[in-house]
């Protein structure tokens, strides 16, 4: 009892310390102390053996991938290739269709690989100008980011997204693994969460909402140009009332090739080699793709390399904190007890494995981290059942995909707070039913198809 007390209050205390703000390296060991001394661990062995074992082990298999990924969004940025692609989104539909114009450009980029926190902060801009010329409320901007960014694109097959790349280690599968039934539902992720979007936006207009930027209560939030966010998309709006562009952008088609080949070339590779060799060989050559057909627009050549080199480093030591953390609670009782009335849930087999991923990802805020703790355990457990792997990994994926989202996700803080200076209140609702509730939905129809 002791032990499943301290298991939720472990989860309790590093959803509160990173809501808070404090650093997710910190928040993880303060939860894992708690987690083991309520689960009778000893405090050494939990933090020395189990946390470190659980956070290397997950660096080292994936730490190329978060570098040469974090590198290729630089490379995207740097070159303005990013830039070019919302902006032309954006002239493609233009105000009219605001909603959809952010939703789009998010999801393009981001299925192309690119780095989540620069599409946000390449994408904002763009949105306020949109939002502004169409006079939608500010306060949906996150939600249609976060839509565009980790909903459809992340969890459907053929993604470069490290979500739908961790689950091919350990069944056996490839990045395409559930493709008919995984297209059939990320088109149903994309079309009724847009519908909801659009008809919430609608709602909130007809409710007398206006566009009007949040309160600066803090000083605004600066993007990767040097300029806060508020200043980018007034000087967008500017420029484009003056009839200049604020920067020689590269053409359209060649921001979008390196976007195209990091999918091509993956999706093809791993069919005859590991994902992950396939994933590093479709950034790497991405990276170079952009150089070579951005050349004139490269601003940073070598600060690319090492910028990218220490996001990577952030993003990779945040996410192995998590599973850190996730790595000591699977070592109590209580995670034991949970672990094992999920496999044993009545029904398809394929329902425990959804739920038990979706809850771990929800425990550490974490869809990446989540899938590092729960695959290692629950995998064998099902491989041993015989379940079709193909049906095994795009559940998984999805089940990521779903409680993740909860209020201390970092992208769902970052986006809401740092990038669009938001807040909680305001901002979350729409979110939860568009990365939360439309996924977990679309999780058990996936769950219903594959078992038919």
């Amino acid at each position: 009892m002791l032990s499943m007390i301290g298991l939720f209050a472990g989860l309790i205390l590093l959803i509160y310390m990173t809501m808070r703000g404090i650093n997710i390296i910190i928040a993880a060991l303060a939860s894992a102390v708690v987690v083991a001394a309520a689960g009778g661990l000893n405090l050494e062995e939990a933090l020395t053996k189990h946390y470190m074992t659980g956070f290397t082990g997950y660096f080292a298999s994936w730490f190329l991938i978060f570098l040469f990924g974090a590198i290729f969004g630089k490379v995207m940025e740097d070159t303005g290739a990013a830039d070019a692609i919302a902006d032309w989104v954006k002239r493609r539909l233009g105000a009219s269709r605001a909603v959809l114009a952010v939703v789009a450009a998010c999801a393009i980029m981001t299925y192309g690989g690119v780095s989540l926190f620069v599409v946000g902060f390449s994408v904002y801009p763009i949105a306020v100008a949109l939002f502004r010329d169409a006079n939608l409320p500010h306060r949906f901007i996150p939600a249609a980011m976060v839509f565009g960014s980790v909903s459809f694109t992340m969890t459907s097959p053929g993604s470069p997204e490290i979500q739908n790349l961790i689950p091919t280690k350990f069944f056996g599968t490839d990045p395409t693994a559930g493709g008919f039934i995984g297209i059939m539902i990320g088109i149903l992720i994309m079309v009724s969460g847009g519908f909801y979007l659009k008809r919430a936006v609608q709602k909130a207009v007809a409710n007398g909402e206006t566009f009007s930027l949040p309160n600066q209560q803090t000083s605004a939030p600066q993007n990767t140009h040097g300029k806060s966010a508020e200043e980018s998309a007034s000087a967008l709006e500017s420029g484009e009332k003056s009839g200049k562009t604020i920067r020689n952008l590269p053409h359209i088609v060649f921001a979008l090739l390196p976007l195209v080949s990091v999918i091509a070339i993956l999706n093809i590779l791993a069919k005859f080699m590991s994902s992950t060799g396939a994933a590093l060989i479709s950034l790497v050559t991405g990276i170079g793709l952009g150089w070579i057909l951005m050349w004139k627009h490269v601003q940073k050549f070598w600060g690319s390399l090492a910028t990218g080199s220490q996001d990577a480093l952030i993003a990779a030591a945040n996410t192995c904190a998590v599973v850190g953390f996730g790595s000591v609670a699977a070592k109590v009782p209580a995670f034991n007890s949970v672990v094992d009335s999920l496999v044993n849930i009545p029904g398809s087999e394929l329902l425990g494995l959804g739920i038990a991923v979706t809850l771990i990802c929800g425990m550490t805020g974490s869809a990446s981290g989540g899938l590092g703790i729960a695959l290692p355990i629950l995998a064998p457990i099902y491989m041993a059942k015989g379940i079709d792997p193909n049906a095994m990994h795009r559940v998984a994926t999805l089940a990521s995909g779903g409680l993740d989202s909860l209020p201390h996700n970092g992208y769902i803080v970052t986006t809401i707070r740092a990038i669009c200076n938001e807040s909680h209140k305001r901002a979350y609702g729409p979110i939860f039913i568009l990365s939360v509730v439309i996924p977990l939905t679309a999780m058990f129809l996936a769950i219903i198809l594959f078992s038919i």
